[in-house]
């Protein structure tokens, strides 16, 4: 498939579970949508591309920064790291949800985390582990 395509159809899947996750996040229908269609979808292009795009030697480099920056000027290793973002944002998206719902924190408060995480993943996440601490007055491993 081309890579031009392939990456503004992994885009269009991703927003929807975004949206999804945006406008119902507590409801139990957005998780199976998100990770059982978006992010299994996500996946499976991910593994089609690596499987079909990169070299068993292209996994040596991995292991430094200038291996890893080389393999970056491909566009195909750009793709499948862009679709591994997509995924793995997206399932910290649910799990910031299902987190949110299971300690009574607000759809209004978690929205910023969730736009945070879909557009600076980490940045996202870190909000929430900061808000949720706030409400709860709980160290995040003793109340996961």
């Amino acid at each position: 498939m081309n890579p031009n395509l392939l990456f503004n159809l992994a885009n269009g899947v991703a927003f929807i579970g975004w949206l999804l996750l945006l406008i119902f996040p507590f409801r139990p229908f957005t998780n199976k949508a998100v990770v059982g269609v978006v992010v299994t979808l996500l996946c499976g292009a991910y593994a089609a591309l690596v499987f079909s795009s990169i070299k068993p030697a292209d996994f040596e480099k991995f292991s430094t920064l200038e291996g890893v920056t080389s393999l970056f000027t491909m566009p195909n290793a750009v793709l499948v790291g862009w679709l591994h973002y997509l995924a793995f944002d997206l399932v910290v998206g649910v799990f910031i949800a299902q987190n949110a719902a299971k300690h009574g924190i607000k759809h209004a408060v978690i929205v910023p985390c969730l736009i945070f995480t879909f557009m600076l993943g980490p940045v996202g996440l870190l909000l929430y582990l900061v808000i949720r601490w706030a409400v709860l007055r709980h160290y995040f491993a003793t109340n996961f």
